[in-house]
């Protein structure tokens, strides 16, 4: 399916790894340009290397987004280049770890500001420019928001921060055409997932624990596998689906545990 999304320009916060570099190698194989905005350099241009050396457009900006300057220097940076915006996919986050018991006010509030408040900036200081286009925005959320976890209080309350601002900017901007979605992201093979489960007494062990509770097909989801859903949801393809939470987890979420044993 042709996505018709040749020479839009997307954004992709955190579109140097895991999901992210999924979502921006995916939007550029489409034909669209990705602006990858992220802290680290290197690790940007890294990225930027593998798009340009498959032949696709793209743009990095490093920025550190726990700054409020440094999300208007984002869009401020794509416009002069590009002169245009079409599309915000807010992705970059970390389950950092911050429970109520193991935690306190300042890294809740940090947490915050890594994982939510930059949401709210991007699409804030893009809006201009998505009104013009008539752009989308993606948010990628996660099963946290609606499962809880355990010990991260602060990553699943921006999770449920996530989700409320979906659907609150889908009605806000209804009357400029501007659609808002989430994908909701449940067990995903990330570098940050992969170095995560390393720091666990057996990692074999667990990975085959947690996959084994994944329904569909025992198995974890792949970025490109939720990149796919994203590229969709950016383009005209999906231009009557707006304040939907999409689940891209193998039916973690909603469907009944015991399935994945049967």
């Amino acid at each position: 399916m042709n996505l018709d999304l040749q020479d839009k320009v997307i954004i992709v916060s955190g579109g140097a790894k895991g999901i992210g570099e999924a979502i921006a190698k995916l939007l550029t194989a489409e034909g669209a340009i990705a602006v990858i905005a992220g802290r680290n350099e290197a690790d940007n241009l890294k990225t930027v290397q593998s798009i340009q050396a498959a032949g696709g457009k793209c743009l990095q900006v490093v920025a550190e987004l726990t700054k409020p300057a440094e999300c208007k220097k984002v869009i401020d940076e794509t416009l002069n280049k590009f002169g245009r915006i079409d599309g915000l996919v807010n992705n970059a986050g970390i389950n950092d770890g911050v429970g109520l018991e193991h935690g306190d006010y300042e890294s809740f509030m940090a947490s915050l500001h890594k994982n939510l408040v930059h949401y709210y900036l991007l699409a804030h200081y893009a809006l201009p420019a998505l009104k013009k286009s008539k752009g989308t925005i993606v948010n990628i959320s996660s099963k946290t928001a609606e499962t809880g976890q355990g010990g991260t209080s602060a990553y699943a309350a921006s999770n449920g921060g996530r989700n409320a601002l979906t659907r609150e900017w889908a009605v806000e901007l209804l009357k400029y055409g501007i659609r808002v979605n989430a994908v909701v992201v449940a067990e995903s093979w990330t570098p940050l997932y992969e170095k995560w489960i390393h720091t666990l007494p057996d990692p074999a062990k667990k990975l085959k624990q947690i996959t084994s509770k994944i329904p569909l097909e025992n198995r974890m989801t792949t970025p490109e596998e939720i990149a796919n859903t994203v590229a969709f949801l950016l383009s005209e393809r999906s231009s009557h689906t707006t304040g939907q939470l999409v689940h891209v987890d193998g039916g973690y979420v909603h469907l009944d545990r015991a399935l994945a044993n049967a």
